[in-house]
């Protein structure tokens, strides 16, 4: 036996292994739970919330020309005795909150 072509061989299959591992890892999306706490703390910076939802499912968000797989949330805030509601939409595969606005 060639041990040059076994350990070419091995070292193709543990680059091919790999490469496998990174694609598939670039398909998961990080959890609604963590997306919704990483927006309370971000909205906590402005002052301190009453409430919060999130969607647990994420659908399709279009920002042409670019498409995003979403979660779309809010934030309920208590400021000088009045109610401010936001609504949030976050990217499922990083977390990263791509817009915010006010319902009210």
């Amino acid at each position: 036996m060639n041990w040059k072509i076994f350990f070419i061989g091995v070292g193709a299959g543990l680059a091919g292994a790999y490469a496998v591992k990174e694609l598939a890892s670039q398909k998961e999306t990080v959890s609604a739970d963590k997306v919704l706490q990483h927006a309370k703390s971000v909205f906590k910076k402005s002052g301190p919330i009453s409430g919060s939802w999130i969607n647990m499912n994420a659908e399709l968000y279009t920002k042409p020309p670019l498409e995003y797989q979403v979660y779309k949330g809010g934030i309920s805030r208590n400021v000088d005795g009045q109610v401010e509601q936001y609504e949030f939409i976050a990217d499922a595969s990083t977390g990263a909150i791509l817009d915010t606005y006010p319902l009210n």
